[in-house]
């Protein structure tokens, strides 16, 4: 069970959906540690999922044993300084779910209805004492269409990739040119699955980060954020 912190009255929730290396993770946590507000992972959880059904040897087309291992499975999120902990089962798996093989594979279980019901259930649960900023693919459209803010945050597949290349290039073997390809087929696998699928919603700021960096853009959040409380944090 994923426990969140009470919020406040004056407190809102913010949705940060985005493709794969738009920066939502780093920014989210961002806009969190500064708001004093919980930071909810939404693609660790999938990583972490998917960290696991493979290395149980259950593929993504196997549903039913899919849904049956998902009783036996744990996660936590734990806020760190730098990052977030991932636990599964009792084990920190943050550094395994980050590989370019888990990147691949997520999208494939994560478009198992059920499987998303489950965690939706469970980030709706963490998001409803306020004072969330959740990332994904789908949370303003489909896990908090509610949220009083909704950042849509991209770049361009060239800049994307660099920014990948340079936070794995001294611990996996891959090209720039290989992640540009992966990253393109993952925002069409993304775009295009059946279930909540990755799509901009239709009161959500979009945000391109291309010509950004990281605290640009963490500023401007903060800016649409005070502008939605009023000034109150």
């Amino acid at each position: 069970m994923l426990n969140a912190q009470q919020g406040t009255l004056d407190k809102i929730n913010i949705a940060i959906d985005g493709p794969a290396g738009a920066g939502k993770s780093t920014v989210a946590r961002q806009v969190a540690k500064k708001l004093s507000y919980v930071y909810v992972d939404t693609g660790a959880m999938y990583r972490a999922v998917t960290w696991f059904m493979m290395g149980h040897g259950i593929s993504a087309s196997d549903t039913d044993r899919v849904l049956g291992a998902m009783k036996e499975l744990h996660i936590e999120l734990i806020p760190g300084e730098l990052t977030q902990q991932v636990i599964v089962n009792g084990e920190d798996v943050t550094s395994y779910i980050r590989t370019n093989e888990i990147s691949q594979h997520a999208s494939s279980y994560a478009k198992i209805g059920p499987l998303r019901s489950v965690l939706v259930d469970m980030q709706r649960q963490m998001a409803a004492s306020k004072g969330v900023v959740m990332d994904g693919r789908d949370i303003g459209t489909h896990v908090l269409p509610q949220a009083e803010l909704k950042i849509f945050l991209t770049a361009s597949v060239e800049e994307r990739a660099q920014r990948r290349y340079q936070e794995i290039k001294d611990s996996q073997q891959i090209t720039l040119e290989q992640l540009m390809h992966d990253i393109a087929a993952r925002d069409r696998q993304d775009e295009q699955r059946e279930i909540s699928p990755l799509v901009c919603a239709e009161d959500a700021i979009s945000l391109d980060t291309t010509s950004m960096n990281i605290d640009e853009v963490v500023d401007q959040i903060i800016d649409y954020c005070i502008t939605k409380t009023d000034g109150a944090k």
